[in-house]
């Protein structure tokens, strides 16, 4: 399971434009940890994997998912900007937030 996460992670954060620097400055670990979460080499825990559904604007579950067309739909819709610092990630993880949980109550109101 580490390497369908890492694969994952990998993935997400490739189609997002960041770098493993970027993302483990907005996690607050080091390069080296996120690298391994991302080559399976570590297990990545829970925090830091909610942290990631936040700045790449999906569900959790999309980390531990093995079908790779689940995940062609978020990396369709990921949001690529360019020399962001970590106050601007967070600015991007919030308004990803927000989408989230607005597309979530459409669905749970269609039902």
């Amino acid at each position: 399971m580490k390497s369908v996460i890492g694969k994952n992670l990998k993935s997400l954060r490739v189609a997002n434009g960041y770098n493993q620097e970027n993302v483990a400055e907005f996690m607050g670990i080091n390069r080296s940890t996120y690298s391994n979460y991302e080559s399976g080499d570590r297990e990545a825990p829970l925090d830091v994997l909610e942290k990631a559904a936040l700045l790449f604007g999906c569900d959790l579950s999309l980390f531990f998912e093995e079908d790779q067309n689940a995940l062609k739909g978020m990396l369709a819709c990921a949001f690529r900007a360019d020399n962001l610092n970590t106050d601007d990630m967070k600015e991007v993880a919030d308004f990803k937030n927000i989408v989230l949980n607005y597309m979530k109550m459409e669905r749970l109101l269609e039902e």
